[in-house]
């Protein structure tokens, strides 16, 4: 028992190498919501082996580091949303609408024009990838139907509800199949929630629900104030949590580290398994194991050690290599320290 406390995971993405994306065209745009090849340093006809080779590297490095629970580093994805929504029927990425991101500036996103649809696996081959390649418990993520369709243009449905509840069975679809892959934990990226709290409470909770209809096992979502890199004004507290209390995911995964934020707000999901933030991805500078424990000893105030999962704040791509190897090998020093005071 005492060896599944304080299980250390990530959130999803980790530093894709120089080699093989462009960062600094990374670093200086909005995270793509269509698709953006321009970032991708190898020829289309090399691509697939590089990435394969990337993610071998990046989920080498999570296993060196000690995570419990890795991921494939979302090395495939020029964006955390836009290879599984630019994947869908329905969505047309050749010629975009526009949205306003989180940030409130005008992005090229997919046009809605038809029926929502998933025609095709879209990440069942990174699954099965990554399951050849570790023994270690998996996890896989995709954005979640809220977050989708913020970040579309709705040409085509009567209401974005109408819009949501279509890319939820699409995404239900999806996390069934990558559950028989091979996938331990399945998560939905949902940041929009935070975003757009009023909107999320019209129809969130019924899209959510949907995409996880009928889905066993480990289930977990992601909730956040976006990427440290991208999002400067940032929130000190979750406008739209204490309503996922009603949500069939088993797992919430928030930040908490540079946010600063305060725990006692976790007392709103009882029934929920935190994957807590303590790591901030706005400093380079790499936290000591102390620090990272002190942070998850706040949290045990509010959560019982049996429903705490410890991870980074939120995806970690924007970070240089090195910084990201460096936390998470204090992540993992950091709950070895609690847990060793749990004994």
């Amino acid at each position: 028992m005492m060896s599944n406390l304080l299980l250390t995971t990530v959130v999803g993405s980790y530093p894709q190498p120089d080699w093989l994306v462009d960062r600094e065209n990374l670093k200086n745009r909005l995270p793509p919501r269509v698709r953006a090849r321009e970032i991708w340093r190898v020829e289309e006809k090399f691509l697939e082996q590089a990435q394969d080779d990337a993610t071998r590297l990046a989920m080498r490095d999570m296993e060196l580091a000690g995570i419990d629970i890795i991921t494939d580093g979302e090395i495939r994805r020029e964006s955390y949303s836009n290879r599984f929504a630019t994947a869908l029927a329905g969505f047309d990425v050749d010629n975009p609408g526009v949205a306003l991101d989180r940030t409130g500036h005008p992005n090229p996103v997919p046009r809605v024009v038809g029926p929502v649809r998933r025609t095709r696996p879209v990440q069942v081959r990174d699954v099965e990838f990554a399951r050849r390649h570790t023994d270690r418990r998996l996890k896989i993520t995709l954005p979640g139907p809220f977050t989708i369709s913020q970040q579309a243009q709705n040409d085509y449905y009567p209401d974005e509800k109408s819009l949501a509840m279509d890319v939820a069975v699409s995404v239900n679809q999806e996390i069934k199949e990558l559950k028989a892959a091979g996938a331990d934990v399945v998560q939905i990226d949902e940041p929009y929630l935070q975003a757009r709290p009023e909107k999320a409470r019209e129809y969130a909770l019924a899209a959510i629900n949907r995409a996880l209809e009928g889905v066993g096992g480990a289930t977990a979502l992601h909730t956040c104030f976006g990427y440290a890199h991208i999002v400067k004004k940032r929130l000190s507290g979750y406008s739209f949590l204490g309503e996922l209390s009603e949500c069939l995911v088993q797992q919430l995964s928030i930040e908490a580290a540079q946010p600063k934020l305060d725990l006692s707000i976790l007392a709103q999901v009882p029934s929920k398994t935190i994957i807590l933030g303590v790591i901030n991805l706005d400093d380079v500078t790499v936290e000591t194991p102390e620090t990272v424990a002190g942070r998850i000893r706040s949290a045990l105030k509010f959560v019982p050690p049996d429903r705490l999962v410890v991870a980074p704040d939120c995806g970690m791509k924007y970070l240089p290599r090195e910084v990201a190897m460096g936390k998470l090998r204090a992540l993992v020093a950091g709950a070895r320290i609690v847990r060793d005071e749990l004994r």
